[in-house]
């Protein structure tokens, strides 16, 4: 212990502090308090993505379409699209995103694909936003999480995730980085992290899986589609609650149970132990991370190309999986049959029109969006029960599990979706008991 202690000591100076204090203070700033400009009230890192986009309205449109080429590209070129049988499904798969992106901007192809719910709400909705704000985003995360706050959190979070998580206590930020801002922000801090060797693979899966969920702001699109604005922060709070329980729960089953506890780099994490003042050791620890961090341009360059890659790998995806799982939602019987996985819950649950709930559960995974429009007609604890399991089931096909799938966190399609089955069971048990005792 006393090797550790001296290891850590480092000469603290005023420019440590000024970079500790103001830095990480404008990281949170733009990431986590709402301002209004205008009539919109939202986070300044939603202003900066929606100035950018209303610069020139084709100018979203062009610059997705040449990420998604890139993106597509990107895998043959690097030599790693055969790495495994999911790495050349995806790898296919952002090439007939690719073709999917010129018939959106260029409007060729059969009319059923320009259906104001098919390739135009993935391509205006989800890829032009998606594609913006992950590498803007990736700018401003280098406020956020290079300069202590990550380190400054961790300690004082500590003691809360490990118990009831099983992760460390810096996974905290990306929990709350993905809930006010964006699941490809939390899986963009995670997938850094973890790089880093500071998760171990069950902790990256853990968070990947159970925090990276869809934004607040998002939460308000199915809201209000549902009817639920009234009661919105009964809808945002108890999702929330939901959406950690559902993961405290999961955590401890298999597959995630079964993960390694080693790093990006073979080693075995452990987070040290440590006795004292906790908020003075979480002070220590993030000045020592501002002492050594990057320079700014350089941590703002490299944080950047992380971002662009994300979005390069994501883009691609959204189109040609998001768009399959919109094509058998609407023409074929599958997700009627995935419901039937649900059905028994959402019956033994008394939640009304049982059988509706079930299959709109099971849309889920193709698009966090979907079941909503399915059951917007429906009685108020089936529309809230669906609002929930829509944001507390984390995974789906159009945009989080190609996230997860292009960064380095090791899960596997068989386990992303045995992962997705338990949280949709959990998450309608809790939103069940949920409304029954407060609607």
């Amino acid at each position: 212990m006393e090797k550790l202690k001296e290891k850590k000591r480092v000469v603290i100076t005023s420019t440590d502090w000024v970079k500790f204090i103001l830095l990480s203070a404008f990281g949170i700033f733009m990431f986590f308090v709402p301002i209004t400009i205008g009539e919109k009230s939202t986070i300044p890192l939603d202003h900066v993505v929606s100035f950018i986009k209303g610069i020139s309205p084709s100018l979203g449109k062009y610059y997705a379409l040449i990420v998604i080429i890139l993106g597509a590209i990107y895998p043959f070129y690097n030599k790693s699209w055969n790495k495994d049988k999911v790495t050349v499904f995806f790898s296919v798969a952002k090439v007939v995103g690719m073709f999917v992106a010129f018939m959106a901007i260029f409007n060729v192809g059969p009319a059923w694909m320009f259906e104001k719910d098919m390739v135009p709400f993935l391509y205006d909705k989800l890829v032009i936003s998606v594609g913006m704000i992950v590498p803007v985003g990736a700018v401003f995360l280098a406020f956020l999480v290079g300069y202590g706050l990550l380190e400054f959190i961790g300690v004082i979070m500590q003691p809360v995730m490990k118990p009831i998580w099983k992760t460390p206590g810096r996974s905290a930020i990306d929990a709350v980085a993905s809930f006010v801002g964006s699941y490809s922000i939390g899986l963009l801090i995670t997938n850094r992290v973890y790089k880093e060797g500071k998760y171990s693979a069950k902790e990256a899966a853990i968070i990947a899986t159970g925090f990276s969920t869809v934004s607040a702001t998002f939460m308000i699109i199915v809201a209000k589609t549902l009817g639920l604005m009234d009661m919105w922060n009964f809808y945002f709070w108890s999702t929330l609650v939901i959406t950690f329980v559902v993961t405290a729960l999961t955590v401890r089953i298999f597959p995630l149970s079964k993960k390694s506890d080693k790093n990006y780099f073979g080693e075995v994490v452990e987070e040290e132990k440590r006795t004292g003042n906790i908020f003075k050791n979480a002070l220590d620890d993030g000045l020592e991370a501002s002492h050594n961090s990057l320079p700014l341009l350089e941590n703002i360059k490299t944080n950047f190309i992380d971002g662009f890659k994300m979005a390069m790998g994501i883009l691609p995806s959204i189109l040609s999986i998001g768009l399959l799982g919109l094509i058998l939602a609407k023409y074929t019987p599958v997700f009627d049959i995935v419901g039937y996985i649900f059905y028994p819950f959402t019956a033994l649950l008394q939640i009304p029109d049982a059988m509706l709930v079930a299959k709109a559960s099971g849309l889920e995974v193709a698009e966090m969006f979907l079941p909503a429009l399915l059951v917007k007609e429906t009685a108020l604890l089936s529309r809230y029960v669906i609002g929930v399991v829509s944001v507390s089931s984390v995974l789906f096909f159009s945009a989080s599990i190609p996230c997860i799938v292009s960064t380095e966190i090791p899960l596997t399609m068989k386990d992303i979706i045995i992962v997705w089955i338990e949280r949709t069971i959990f998450g309608l048990i809790l939103a069940a008991a949920m409304g029954h005792l407060f609607l």
